[in-house]
């Protein structure tokens, strides 16, 4: 029987499983429940052997210290793995953007040190269907995605409430978001969504849709905890303490407020969030004087201490939803609680609803799902909701509610009094809810369909390729590799129309398959290196370090290393730099097809000398600027950030790949490779060196070879395994 490992992908928000603060704020909603309970109840299914939750940690006084833990067992199957990125204090998800290349790097280092390779990973959110996609392209692994939310549908919200494109972007990142979005729907093997609705009326607003694959698996409910309210009266029913504890701490926090507790209870809950439409509640109840004396009203409107120091947008709803408390006197008839548990006060929140005979109003307008629904049916209490998107499906098939114009006041009173005054309607809501959410919406049946979608997957997958970019595997052979060699190109592999030894050294790589990695780190950038391939019969590489250090790319189809990206950015000022530099002498810049994004080109006059270099650097640190400055046969200036060479490309590969540097060979001919040559791994010079290289003599990590080119490199590559018992072992 075959046996998943599944990594689960949500980089944003407080996750953890003991008492999740679900509704804390924005960022702590219906999603980070749904990845919990995706955890727990796939690590219940015999053809899963693991799964693991990839999320933020997080070190700040201003939460729980529980975010700290790097590993968080959940159960014999199951964990949580917390990153560091982008420091350690909260972030909200908008912010977290320029970081999430760390966060894959890291998971990289990870998934080495376990020594055990995801059959299959599942991102969640943009940001964390980002950090999938990478994981997925780099190990050629499936990939699943849930959107829970899509950029393009927020942004026309947005701009519906009045806000500018520009604010939005702004205060959003929503550029950045959708232009993921849109990449992920041509990456992702197999999309996940709760409903249709989300398919044809979110995913419709994007380019790429034609070339995704949907799944609908709705979300479930635990039936251990969301059960329904008469159970307490069996005999044999027993409660743990910890509920009996929760349903007295819920009853009283909701009859402190009420004149008569005795009458029906209305209930809306979810996060404090403008599109809830808790106001439109309130104003339908407190404009019907004819359901005031029916019935209570409780809103839990997410946890709260002090509003005045909550974020803006949450302190503006809950004040105004005080304010309509106020507006309308409903002192005695209307509660509006602090704070919920959600694993322990929120199913005893609808079962108290449900035991007072009342009814529960989601009033949030073309919900992707609506799992609050789904809630309050396994409890047993009648829904009221939104005639579009998610409810809609849920209610037409499940059958246990009505569907109204969420934002008309009346619309909702009238259909609250209408299941509150029919017993018999009541009680045929409440029970078809009970029988839809454990035939339709539990977890066990998600985790069944799940795992049925995995199989049908991976039977495609043996027939044919997956779909995840470019379909390669490269990130297990550099994990699994015993042996890195980082050659230069010109003058160190070839020379001219001389190549005398490459196709020796070709042989030999090709014969250590498996336990090498070959790579070249070239002065030349992609395009030029590309020709190299065209013009010399080179090794196939597994790696290329182009552009003097500038970039990163794996394999001969060039893929970029985002994470050295993200990592030579820091402090990187190119247009500044290009903006001070055009009042430098002597300079002017290259054409274009010579500039890229981490690399500013000039030529220099002939009478470029020492003295320019040296006050080249003086203006460059009076102008507070900071760059790794090239010059090569004094003619070519190259500016490049100064976290950028080729032996910093080197040092970060062994970091990524978790490959300790004395399993590296570098092999260079001139003062450019110097940097790569000097250090902890082990150097070959070959016998055509520049004589600047005539210092590294007395590293005795370095050999100069008695060959030239490849004939040298293949030389020192013999020598420092024969010199070196730990890698004659290695490679057999």
């Amino acid at each position: 029987m075959e046996q998943y490992y599944i990594q689960l992908f949500s980089p944003h928000g407080l996750i953890r499983f003991k008492d999740p603060e679900i509704g804390r704020d924005k960022d702590t909603g219906g999603q980070v429940k749904y990845v919990l309970e995706l955890l727990e109840h796939l690590s219940l299914h015999p053809k899963v052997r693991k799964v693991d939750l990839f999320t933020r940690r997080i070190v700040d006084k201003r939460v729980a210290s529980s975010y700290e833990k790097e590993i968080e067992v959940v159960n014999d199957k199951a964990r949580i793995i917390r990153m560091t990125c982008g420091g350690n204090t909260y972030r909200p998800k908008e912010s977290l953007w320029d970081h999430l290349d760390e966060f894959i790097d890291k998971t990289i280092r990870f998934i080495d040190e376990e020594a055990d390779f995801p059959d299959v990973v599942h991102g969640h959110y943009a940001d964390g269907n980002y950090l999938a996609s990478q994981v997925s392209e780099i190990f050629g692994i499936p990939f699943l995605a849930t959107g829970h939310s899509l950029g393009r549908n927020k942004r026309d919200l947005l701009l519906q409430e009045g806000l500018s494109l520009e604010k939005i972007n702004e205060k959003f990142n929503m550029d950045r978001r959708i232009e993921v979005e849109e990449q992920v729907l041509k990456a992702a093997d197999l999309f996940i969504v709760s409903t249709q609705y989300i398919v044809d009326s979110q995913y419709a607003l994007y380019e790429n849709v034609g070339s995704a694959k949907f799944q609908v698996i709705p979300p479930g409910v635990n039936s251990e905890v969301f059960y329904p309210f008469y159970r307490l009266e069996r005999p044999s029913f027993k409660m743990s303490i910890e509920q009996e504890q929760a349903m007295y701490r819920v009853n009283s926090d909701i009859e402190r407020f009420l004149f008569n507790p005795l009458k029906p209870l209305i209930l809306s809950i979810g996060r404090a969030d403008k599109r809830k439409n808790f106001e439109t509640i309130i104003q339908s109840y407190g404009q019907d004087k004819e359901l005031q004396a029916m019935a209570n009203l409780a809103i839990f409107a997410g946890v709260r201490k002090d509003i005045a120091i909550m974020p803006e947008d949450e302190k503006d709803l809950l004040t105004n939803l005080l304010l309509l408390l106020d507006k309308y006197d409903l002192y005695g008839k209307m509660a509006i609680p602090k704070k919920n548990d959600p694993k322990l006060d929120v199913p005893e929140i609808y079962r108290i609803a449900a035991r007072k005979k009342g009814v529960f109003v989601n009033a949030t307008p073309g919900e992707n799902f609506g799992l609050t629904i789904v809630e309050a049916a396994a409890c047993g209490l009648p829904v009221i909701a939104s005639p579009t998107g998610g409810p809609k499906e849920i209610l037409e098939q499940s059958e246990n509610g009505l569907l109204v114009d969420v934002d008309d006041p009346a619309a909702i009173s009238d259909a609250i009094k209408k299941i509150i005054a029919d017993q018999g309607a009541w009680e045929n809501y409440s029970t078809n809810g009970i029988l839809a959410a454990d035939q339709r919406y539990s977890w066990k049946a998600f985790a069944d369909k799940y795992v049925h979608v995995l199989d049908d997957l991976f039977k495609q997958r043996n027939k044919a390729p997956v779909k995840s970019t470019g379909n390669t595997s490269y990130g297990k052979k550099l994990a699994q590799a015993e042996l890195f060699i980082i050659s230069d190109l010109d003058g160190t592999l070839v020379e001219g129309n001389d190549s005398e030894g490459l196709k020796e050294l070709k042989q030999w790589i090709s014969r250590s398959k498996g336990k090498v990695i070959f790579g070249i780190a070239s002065g030349r950038n992609r395009y030029i290196t590309e020709q190299a391939f065209a013009r010399y019969d080179l090794p196939t590489p597994d790696i290329l370090i182009c552009s003097a250090g500038s970039e990163i790319y794996y394999t001969n189809k060039f893929f970029p290393d985002k994470g050295w990206d993200s990592h030579i950015d820091y402090q990187w000022k190119r247009d500044e730099l290009q903006a001070a530099l055009a009042e430098f002498p002597g300079m002017r810049l290259q054409e274009e097809a010579a500039q890229w994004r981490f690399k500013l080109s000039y030529y220099v006059d002939d009478s470029f000398n020492e003295d320019s270099m040296a006050n080249l650097y003086k203006f460059l640190d009076d102008k507070k600027l900071r760059a790794r400055v090239l010059l090569t046969e004094n003619r070519y200036l190259d500016l490049l950030p100064f976290r950028a060479s080729k032996g910093s490309a080197v040092r970060y590969l062994s970091y990524k790949w978790k490959i300790p540097l004395d399993r590296f060979i570098t092999a260079g001919n001139s003062g450019n490779d110097e940097d790569m040559l000097k250090g902890k791994a082990n150097g070959i010079v070959v016998a055509n060196y520049s004589p600047e290289l005539e210092t590294l003599r007395k590293h005795k990590l370095i050999y100069f070879t008695k060959n030239a080119l490849a004939k040298g490199v293949l030389e020192g590559v013999q020598h420092h395994i024969a010199a070196h018992p730990e890698l004659s072992e290695a490679m057999g």
